[in-house]
């Protein structure tokens, strides 16, 4: 099973099916769950030193920061990095 992977920066890269939001991190909630990741060990810094313009929640609660935009990130998944449902059973 071929694991695509989505560009969020730097030459860091996500694997899109484990992907399950990709947020800006300006709110108060985000910046709490920040915080919550980085005490239990479940933060992914990806900025590379920059300012953390996107957070992206895995399905393994895991929590990436990026240096790039949420919408740029979301147009990063194009349909060939979408897994399709025989793709995923497989």
């Amino acid at each position: 099973m071929s694991h695509k992977l989505v560009n969020v920066g730097f030459g860091n890269s996500v694997v899109s099916r484990r992907v399950v939001a990709i947020i800006s991190p300006n709110a108060a909630p985000i910046k709490r769950l920040r915080d919550e990741a980085r005490e239990e060990g479940r933060l992914i810094d990806a900025t590379q030193g920059r300012k953390t313009r996107s957070v992206i929640i895995t399905d393994s609660n895991h929590v990436i920061l990026s240096a790039i935009q949420a919408e740029t990130i979301a147009q990063r998944f194009s349909p060939d990095t979408i897994l399709t449902k025989e793709e995923l059973e497989a």
